[in-house]
């Protein structure tokens, strides 16, 4: 009887780079569409509203970057820390390892038996690597990569700034405003959704949620521009 091999798809193992890249895409889509319409409530020409647009686009998708980087390079350096402390201990006593290994496959559900033998095999194909999965939880799938979540941050951040300020580009002046705020709010509503259902989430619910808060920022930088930058 042939047996076919039946491929599973699992969504968990994009979250990181996910994560990013949404965070990166709404923010610049939120940012920098609330920025041009506070500086264009202002009355602030196209030139001046495409020069602030470009400053906050580099300036934005450079922070996202910076900041992506260090905080997953402190989880990276967190997990080399513990790894390098796991490999000192299996260096050191390695029968207490194989104990602790054991005892964790025991409150797994496993006879105390079979869980000596499965630590056993597991730590003589690669002790560390059975350590950090089972007792650490670091796994190759989930190991914290710096430069590709600030790579995916900026580069996110980036093309969401883009939107708002190709529509200022090539938008009639009369109608900037108008057409900034519904061209951001439905791309904030689509990446939403089109996270969300990555994500296995309602679709609705995550365009919502995006849609919201953006409509709210944009809704108050107008204000804002409105209230201060009078003649």
């Amino acid at each position: 009887m042939r047996r076919h091999h039946h491929p599973e798809r699992h969504r968990t193992g994009h979250m990181g780079w996910l994560r990013a890249a949404v965070l990166g895409a709404n923010d610049g889509v939120v940012s920098t569409a609330s920025l041009l319409m506070g500086v264009a409530a202002a009355h602030a020409d196209r030139r001046q509203l495409l020069l602030a647009g470009a400053a906050a686009l580099v300036a934005g998708a450079m922070s996202m970057a910076a900041g992506e980087y260090v905080s997953v390079h402190s989880q990276a350096d967190s997990e080399q820390a513990e790894l390098a402390r796991e490999r000192e201990e299996l260096a050191n006593d390695t029968d207490a390892e194989h104990r602790e290994l054991a005892t964790i496959y025991v409150g797994r559900g496993l006879e105390p038996a079979l869980a000596r033998q499965v630590a056993e095999q597991l730590m003589a194909h690669d002790a560390l690597d059975a350590h950090a999965r089972d007792e650490l939880g670091i796994t190759e799938v989930f190991r914290a990569r710096p430069l590709q979540a600030a790579a995916a941050s900026a580069a996110s951040f980036a093309v969401g700034a883009a939107v708002p300020l190709l529509v200022v580009a090539l938008a009639p002046v009369a109608m900037q405003l108008a057409l900034v705020f519904a061209i951001s709010l439905a791309c904030l509503a689509l990446l939403g959704a089109a996270a969300a259902r990555m994500g296995g989430a309602a679709a609705v619910t995550g365009a919502l949620r995006i849609a919201f808060w953006g409509a709210l920022a944009m809704a108050v930088t107008t204000g804002v521009g409105l209230l201060f930058g009078g003649p």
